[in-house]
């Protein structure tokens, strides 16, 4: 299917070829018959893009801060790598989507057929969550539709501002956001002044029903809100325009009376001036997009739904009301739209982005959008049961690879050090099929896919790297164990000990293939050198490991325990993997002592306990209460009257001797790892780290993450 991306490395915009998306639980699959272009978001991006890194330096200063952070802990080419993989990676530019269903659970209110408005992109076919949608009556066409998702975003500020019948409301700023808006505070008995530069604009909303204040004239907006309002100031103000000044918010704070109300929408300058609000005790608030539940996972993704008695607007019902202000005609969009363009012709669409005049820019894509994507049957995701010992699954001379995940990590990481002799890179496959399209484009793979499946029953893939989210990891690797596949998993290999009991049963019945975990740190050369330093010290090692992780938050993915298992399962596991390495022996026991608040904030400050059979001893601090300008990661290791130390996997050095080891950037042994893998592939040779020991790490990891799981919730 065709979909438009953008590079925010040098502002292209592309009509790319990308796999259809494959549609998730709880979402919609939809063919799109019409999307808005926003002159806002799209526009600020798309310039954004097209700026010199010294624009893009300026424009997110707080991004240049944690660019130097990160030069001064891992090193100038390190950062480097990171910024260019960041700037390099394409995003979807839409979020005002019409289509038609084509595919939903067998519980859902929306049905194949249902003409349904979405937040998907500009793609000819979009997956998107049931929470994100909302039916189209029949007396709204398409195009009025497409209006909705914009309507939504200025009805949010509208509800934040609480008007009442006769109220004299100011919006600032006359785009699209803004007309729609008036339009809003009219139906609800508003009396409403608008204030923009573009004369054409000001002429629509007072078609609207709008009084105006002409900036291009000259005309001063306090003054003429003082005269408007018989010296008493306006009830509240609503903030849809975008400037980087500071003199709009100090400009609508005198225009209002005492106690008035300010609602940004847009994006301004916000240096406040205390006596502007002091003195009228003014109140000022930002509205967040299109309502509650927005950016909220459990209810855009999980699909989880505010009671209507407890959150009366969500941002579907603030879609629905939308929707019933254009079928009551409250609402009227004819007069906002500017350019109508063929899908096909969506790259000159953009280009009438910086056209005088330009408002509502619709692209339409026909009645047919070619072949439907098609929701194979959920058993066509099982994997074929291949006899491992067939030659043409398990081919030692070649390796076939497949990966199953392609975000920044795979991008980034794995795909521009994986080994090039001997290698083909047949399939990748992503969930939106977007990042794998850029991935095959970018590093050479035959075919960019959305259906894991395709690779499971494709009998010329011989290997799998599987880098998704961590709560899919399990079942993953056992469905490519199934299809006859050597394994590459990014770490955890499974979040709980049921999971971990099933992939060891499917390697037991798969002696011939390959299971490697991603845990890269023993292949460091740093670890190396100090393997050596110490070879033959006698007796059993003290090893300690401080890893200074920094806070997340506790809404990020990985702290979610269903999706990334906690970062003692995300992160930590690589620290027990290397303390397992270094000390050369089997865990004996594992213990925890996890730093806690009273709400448990901090459960993700603690102190990992091992021992092993030799009777070495390894201490793990992982931390994320620290400073930045501390180094991530250090090792010592005690063994035998020497003390070798590792400092962020830049330098090492073998205390009170002239042994000392640098690279030239951080090396955490990603290209090593690789190179091992690929190696026991050609060779025909057992795992780069034994199957026992990827199941003893994992084990001690899942012990050590309940542990401090249950020390957070004694503790609340």
């Amino acid at each position: 299917m065709k979909q438009i991306l953008q590079y925010l490395g040098n502002g292209e915009t592309i009509l790319a070829e990308v796999p259809c998306p494959k549609r998730s639980g709880g979402s919609l699959l939809c063919e799109t018959k019409t999307t808005l272009v926003s002159l806002g978001t799209e526009k600020m991006l798309i310039d954004f893009g097209k700026g010199s890194l010294l624009a893009k330096a300026r424009a997110q200063p707080d991004k240049v801060k944690q660019v130097l952070q990160k030069i001064k802990t891992d090193g100038l080419k390190t950062t480097i790598d990171t910024v260019k993989a960041k700037l390099d990676s394409p995003i979807q530019l839409g979020y005002c989507n019409v289509g038609t269903v084509l595919e939903s659970d067998p519980q859902s209110k929306f049905q194949k057929g249902d003409r349904v408005v979405n937040n998907g992109p500009h793609a000819e076919f979009v997956n998107v969550a049931e929470n994100l949608a909302a039916k189209i009556p029949d007396n709204v066409t398409d195009e009025a539709a497409a209006f909705t998702v914009v309507g939504a975003i200025g009805l949010q500020g509208v509800r934040l501002l609480k008007p009442t019948l006769g109220e004299k409301i100011v919006v600032s700023g006359l785009g699209l956001i803004g007309l729609l808006t008036v339009q809003i505070l009219k139906a609800n008995g508003c009396q409403v002044l608008g204030i923009d530069f573009d004369p054409k604009k000001l002429e629509l909303a007072r078609q609207f029903g709008a009084e105006t204040v002409d900036l291009g004239q000259g005309q001063d907006p306090v003054r003429i809100a003082e005269h408007w309002t018989n010296g008493v100031g306006v009830d509240g103000i609503v903030i849809t325009a975008s400037t980087k000044s500071d003199q709009l918010i100090h400009q609508a704070a005198s225009m209002c009376r005492k106690r008035a109300r300010i609602i940004l929408v847009g994006v301004i300058g916000l240096n406040l001036q205390r006596a502007d609000f002091y003195e009228k005790e003014l109140s000022f608030q930002v509205s967040c997009s299109y309502g509650p539940g927005r950016y909220e996972d459990s209810y855009e993704r999980k699909g989880m739904d505010y009671p209507i008695g407890f959150v009366r607007w969500t941002e579907q019902r603030n879609f629905e009301a939308i929707l019933e202000l254009l079928a009551d005609g409250k609402i009227d969009v004819s007069p906002l739209i500017t350019h109508r363009f063929n899908f096909d012709d969506a790259l000159t669409g953009y280009q009438a982005v910086d056209e005088p005049g330009a408002m509502g820019i619709l692209l339409n894509y026909g009645t047919d959008n070619g072949q439907p994507c098609q929701i194979e049957d959920a058993n066509a995701n099982e994997p074929t049961a291949y006899n491992t010992s067939d030659q043409e699954i398990s081919n030692f001379s070649n390796a076939r690879i497949a990966f199953v995940g392609a975000g920044g990590f795979t991008t980034r990481m794995l795909l521009p050090l994986l080994p090039k002799q001997n290698v083909t890179l047949d399939t990748i496959v992503s969930s939106t099929g977007v990042s794998a399209a850029h991935a095959a484009k970018k590093f050479g793979f035959a075919s960019a896919e959305s259906d894991s499946s395709l690779v499971w029953n494709n009998r010329d893939i011989n290997t799998v790297f599987i880098t998704t989210p961590h709560n899919s990891h399990a079942k993953l690797v056992c469905d490519a164990l199934a299809a006859g596949k050597h394994v590459f998993v990014e770490k955890p290999l499974a979040l709980t000990h049921d999971e971990l009991n099933q992939v060891v049963e499917k390697i037991e019945n798969a002696p011939k293939q390959l299971l490697m975990i991603g845990f890269n740190r023993r292949f460091s050369p740093h670890t190396q050198k100090i393997k050596k330093w110490l070879a033959g010290t006698p007796g059993p090692k003290g090893i300690v490991i401080t890893m200074n992780a920094g806070a997340i938050p506790a809404n990020h993915w990985t702290q979610n325990l269903e999706v990334g298992g906690g970062r003692i399962n995300g992160e930590a596991c690589h620290l027990i993997d290397l303390a397992r390495y270094l000390a050369d022996a089997p865990i004996l026991s594992t213990s925890v002592n996890t730093m806690v608040s009273g709400d448990g904030s901090l459960g993700d400050c603690v102190a990992i306990n091992l021992s092993f059979e030799d009777g070495s001893i390894a201490t793990i601090h992982y931390l994320a209460n620290g400073s930045k300008d501390f180094p991530k990661e250090r090792f010592e290791v005690f063994a035998g009257g020497k003390v070798a130390v590792c400092d962020n996997f830049r330098s090492s050095r073998l205390v009170g001797s002239k042994e000392k080891f640098k690279t030239r950037g951080q090396d955490k042994g990603h290209a090593a790892e690789l190179k091992a893998f690929v190696d026991a592939i050609h060779n025909g040779t057992t795992p780069p780290i034994p199957v026992s020991e990827l199941i003893e790490v994992t084990r001690s990891t899942l012990d050590a993450a309940s542990a401090v799981h249950q020390a957070v919730n004694k503790s609340r």
